[in-house]
C-alpha cells in the first residue's frame, strides 16, 4: 500500500485516479483548491486544499507521500511549468522522496516523422496555448529533474475521453499506441489503472511513456 497525493482530484481525470487508487487500497489524499466541491469522491479518500505550483503546499504533502501524481488542468499557459518546477526544486530541496507521476498532454507526442503532433500546421489552435505549455513541463523533466524521480504519461493525442474501465492497454514511448485502424484511443478510466499500475509496479523512472487500446 502506497500513500498518494492526488493534485487535481477534483477533475475529470484526477478523480478517476483517485478512486482507483483508493479502490485498490492505497491511502489517497486529494489535494484540490475547493475541497467543499468533492463530495463525489470515495469515502475514506482524505480531502486537503492544495497546489501544485505552491512551494508549501508540497512542502506540507511530501512527509507523507510516496508519490504524486499531477493531474491538474486549467487556461494558463505555464501551469504545468510551473507545478514541475515547483514539484521538483521542493522535493529536491527538501530532499524528499515521493516519486513524481505527471499526467502531461498528448500532442507532445511525436509524428512517424519525427515532429510534434502540435507542430502540425493543421494542429488546431485552440488547444495549441494548452499543448505548449504540457511541452515545457515535459522538457523541464528532461533537462532539470536529476535527483528526482519523475514520469511524464501522455494519452492518446485526440480520443482521450470518459468511457468504461477495462482494465487493459499497451503502452509506448514518444509514438502514439494506435490500433489495426491506426487510431489512439483510452478512456480517463484506463488512463487511472495505467497510472496506478505504474505507481505500483514503476516501469517508466524518468521517462515518458504513453498507452492506449
Amino acid at each position: 500500500m502506497s500513500s498518494i497525493v492526488v493534485f487535481g482530484a477534483g477533475g475529470t481525470a484526477g478523480s478517476r485516479i483517485t478512486s482507483e487508487a483508493f479502490e485498490r487500497g492505497h491511502r489517497v489524499t486529494a489535494a484540490v483548491r475547493r475541497p467543499e466541491a468533492t463530495s463525489y469522491l470515495p469515502a475514506g479518500v482524505r480531502v486537503v486544499t492544495g497546489d501544485a505550483t505552491s512551494e508549501r503546499s508540497v512542502r506540507e504533502l511530501a512527509p507523507e507521500a510516496d508519490a504524486f501524481v499531477v493531474a491538474i488542468g486549467g487556461d494558463q499557459h505555464g501551469l504545468w511549468l510551473s507545478a514541475a518546477r515547483t514539484l521538483v526544486g521542493t522535493l529536491r530541496d527538501m530532499r524528499a522522496t515521493p516519486r513524481i507521476i505527471h499526467l502531461g498532454g498528448g500532442a507532445t507526442l511525436l509524428t512517424p516523422k519525427g515532429t510534434r503532433i502540435l507542430d502540425e500546421p493543421d494542429f488546431p489552435e485552440e488547444y495549441r496555448d494548452a499543448a505548449l505549455g504540457q511541452a515545457e513541463a515535459l522538457d523541464f523533466y528532461r533537462s532539470s529533474a536529476d535527483g528526482v524521480s519523475w514520469t511524464y504519461v501522455s494519452p492518446p493525442p485526440l480520443e482521450f475521453h470518459p468511457g468504461e474501465r477495462t482494465g487493459r492497454y499497451r503502452t509506448g514511448d514518444d509514438h502514439p499506441v494506435t490500433d489495426r485502424e491506426g487510431r489512439s484511443v483510452l478512456s480517463y478510466q484506463d488512463m487511472a489503472v495505467v497510472i496506478v499500475d505504474e505507481i505500483e509496479n514503476p516501469r517508466h523512472e524518468n521517462t515518458r511513456f504513453t498507452a492506449a487500446y
